[in-house]
Order: structure tokens, then C-alpha cells, then sequence
């Protein structure tokens, strides 16, 4: 029989697509749980005030370093029993860092996939107002609208899944419920 000890710190991984409503969840779940919240796009904006970014190449470099800081961060308040939230557009690539994370500090994680219905998140992403350093605007609408029909793509990691559907009424009270039996 195999036995796992963790230290009782549980990770709450926020992932989707553009516009899915990733921050928000993040920030809400941040607030209703008494948990940080850690969030991509504010370490990545906070190096776009301090470095150029021009094109889009810049901005994905800046994205890899952005997501590195976020898992010191989560790693950090994992190490020390803490539970934390992360959300950013994590890819497969991702996944070998955020399973070192958890395993390392000896704790549990859990993913959860934002989404919404394709035309919504197109909606979205075209009426908000970011930083200027993300350079929506090179970002053609066809292929946000392509990223937002993609099923869920979960990390190969272990630990619960849950889809959270943004659009839909009561799918945030449904995922607090799940997170709280979770320990979160």
C-alpha cells in the first residue's frame, strides 16, 4: 500500500482560454475563501511596465517568465502549509513545473477549466481594455473564436477536475460548493 503525506496545502489551478473569465473566478474564489490569489496577466502587466514589449514574440517570452514568478509564488505559500489560487492560460508545457510544485511541498491540486459559449468570449475579449503591453489588438478574431471552441484542456496532472462554464447562472455557487467538500 502506498501512502502519500501531504502538508493539507491544496492548489487551485484557473485555466481556459482568453476571456473565459479566468481573473474574475480567481479574484471571487480569492475573496469568498479567504485564499491569495495569483494571477498571471498581474505579473506579466508589472513587467510590461518595466520592459518593452512590442511584438508578439516579446510578449510570449514575457509570458514563460510571468508564469515561472507565479509558480515561485504558489510554491512558496504550498512549502508553508498555505493554500493559494493560480490562474493564467497554463498549456501542456506547464504541467511538469505545476506537478513539481505540488509534489514538492507536499501538497494537492485541482484544475479548474473557465469557459463560456465561443461568441461570448469573442464579445469579450473585444470589448475589454487591457494593458497595452498584451497586444490584443495584433490577436486576430478568428482565432480567439477558434481557442474558445476547443474542448477543456486539463494538465496531466493529478488531482480533481472541474469545468466552470462562466455564462451560465448558479456555475459559480455549484464550483464554491465543490472546492469547500474539496478542503479548499
Amino acid at each position: 500500500m502506498n501512502i502519500v503525506r501531504t502538508n493539507g496545502a491544496r492548489l487551485a489551478i484557473i485555466l481556459g482560454t482568453p476571456a473565459s473569465g479566468k481573473t474574475t473566478l480567481a479574484r471571487r474564489l480569492s475573496e469568498d475563501l479567504s485564499l491569495p490569489a495569483f494571477s498571471k496577466d498581474d505579473i506579466k502587466e508589472t513587467l510590461f511596465d518595466v520592459l518593452e514589449c512590442t511584438d508578439r514574440e516579446t510578449s510570449r517570452l514575457l509570458s514563460e517568465a510571468s508564469f515561472a514568478a507565479l509558480a515561485r509564488l504558489a510554491h512558496a505559500q504550498l512549502a508553508g502549509g498555505r493554500s493559494c489560487i493560480v490562474e493564467g492560460n497554463w498549456r501542456a508545457a506547464h504541467a511538469g513545473m505545476l506537478r513539481g510544485i505540488v509534489s514538492g511541498a507536499a501538497a494537492q491540486g485541482a484544475q479548474i477549466w473557465c469557459c463560456a459559449e465561443p461568441q461570448e468570449i469573442v464579445r469579450r475579449f473585444t470589448s475589454r481594455r487591457r494593458h497595452a503591453g498584451h497586444l490584443d489588438a495584433l490577436l486576430p478574431a478568428s482565432e480567439i473564436a477558434a481557442a474558445a471552441a476547443h474542448a477543456p484542456a486539463f494538465l496531466d496532472l493529478v488531482g480533481p477536475r472541474w469545468i466552470y462554464r462562466s455564462d451560465t447562472a448558479h456555475a459559480y455557487e455549484d464550483l464554491l460548493g465543490l472546492l469547500k467538500s474539496w478542503r479548499l
